[in-house]
């Protein structure tokens, strides 16, 4: 198949005779600069306008300035220069300080926006690290049926991606309510403080299974097998000595948590279960905090890691350069608490379960509306969607 780092360049060579294939210069415009850039410190958890930065959050804050609000016109698509994040807005936003692109159609009475948006999901922008990427972005050609044909594309899209984030909408809720759970039962606790380190082990050693015959399988789980909600894709094994070196090694029940930026900012970190062979090794990103009997549970572990007061604590102790900043082992010697009985916490594993079970069903039906989503935007661009609605 012909292709190139960012697009299949086969699929152009098969489109409906009434589409045409443009640069992006001929179609998209980049109205970033002029517009003020609004810095973090300055973000407002609520008010008049949002912020939308490069973040993979829609919103990343509010601002009553109107005089930081992008001149022109809405809508935009918004690209993470840095972080390759997509938004389509349609109101009227601040600019984020870093790396936020802001683009618009050249001409909306032959290019609707959101064609457009919909378009640039499809393509895969190389992550090359805390660099630029909007070099990739203007480099594709565009597939471009009559204006007509592109907003039916783009309501066939909306309305699967409505579902998608409905059932997204869903999965949040029940996170939410699994972390209010854990204030309500623990954020009033009065006591001595104590470390979060002395309440589990941070980063066990894996000479603990030195022993283990190095041809059997482990489950191996990269950082984009772990979702900012505590689901865990294990779907790759591989033999321990494969693994054994370079690798963050982990095992049933240990807590896995994100200690690179944008992961731990974004939430990512869950509870391993069902390794293969009870072992699992993943990327050298993950800090793992393993339970000690009789002292503390995962899921209090977990759920203490999910709070976004944690959270924001540990990006205050992250080291390192722009795009490389890490939670280092130390922080979890820094961060104290009163430490809850395991009576409590036990209390706890049995009231979030039920909410997990809920949750999990949420999940399910996100992967499928995902799913479907994604198979009718790869065919969106093809003709073939269309061609299917005119037949």
């Amino acid at each position: 198949m012909e292709s190139n780092l960012i697009q299949n360049l086969t699929a152009l060579k098969a489109l409906p005779s009434s589409w045409g294939i443009f640069s992006f210069e001929q179609l998209a415009l980049d109205v970033s600069r002029g517009n003020k850039k609004t810095l973090k410190s300055d973000f407002l958890e609520e008010g008049e306008f949002v912020i939308v930065d490069q973040g993979q959050s829609l919103v990343a804050g509010y601002t009553n300035n109107s005089n930081l609000l992008v001149k022109a016109p809405p809508p935009y698509i918004v690209f993470g220069d840095h972080t390759r994040a997509l938004k389509y807005i349609d109101v009227p936003f601040a600019m984020g300080a870093d790396g936020t692109k802001v683009l618009k159609s050249v001409n909306d009475e032959t290019t609707n926006a959101k064609y457009l948006y919909y378009f640039f999901l499809t393509l895969n922008i190389p992550n090359t690290g805390y660099n630029r990427h909007f070099k990739y972005l203007k480099s594709v050609k565009i597939p471009l049926p009559p204006l007509a044909e592109q907003k039916q594309i783009a309501a066939i899209l909306d309305a699967a991606d409505s579902l998608r984030q409905k059932d997204q909408q869903l999965v949040e809720h029940y996170t939410a309510l699994s972390q209010s759970l854990f204030l309500e039962m623990f954020g009033g606790l009065k006591g001595q403080k104590v470390s979060l380190s002395s309440l589990c082990q941070i980063n066990p050693p894996k000479s603990e299974i030195a022993k283990f015959d190095k041809n059997s399988y482990v489950s191996f789980v990269p950082m984009a097998k772990v979702s900012e909600y505590g689901d865990v894709e294990l779907t790759d094994n591989r033999l321990l000595e494969e693994v054994w070196s370079g690798f963050t090694y982990f095992a049933d029940n240990d807590v896995v948590f994100a200690k690179i930026t944008p992961c731990m900012e974004n939430g990512k970190g869950a509870i391993m279960r069902n390794l293969t062979n009870g072992v699992g090794f993943g990327t050298t990103e993950f800090h793992v905090l393993r339970p000690v009997p009789n002292l503390s549970t995962p899921e209090w572990i977990y759920a203490l890691t999910t709070q976004k007061s944690f959270r924001q604590y540990a990006e205050l102790n992250m080291t390192g350069t722009a795009g490389q900043k890490r939670v280092p082992k130390q922080f979890f010697d820094k961060y104290m608490l009163v430490k809850p009985s395991i009576e409590l916490q036990n209390q706890f594993a049995e009231r979030i379960a039920i909410i997990e079970k809920q949750k999990q069903q949420a999940q399910t039906n996100l992967q499928k509306s995902e799913a479907l989503f994604n198979s009718l935007l790869q065919r969106a661009f093809t003709g073939e969607l269309t061609a299917d609605r005119a037949a």
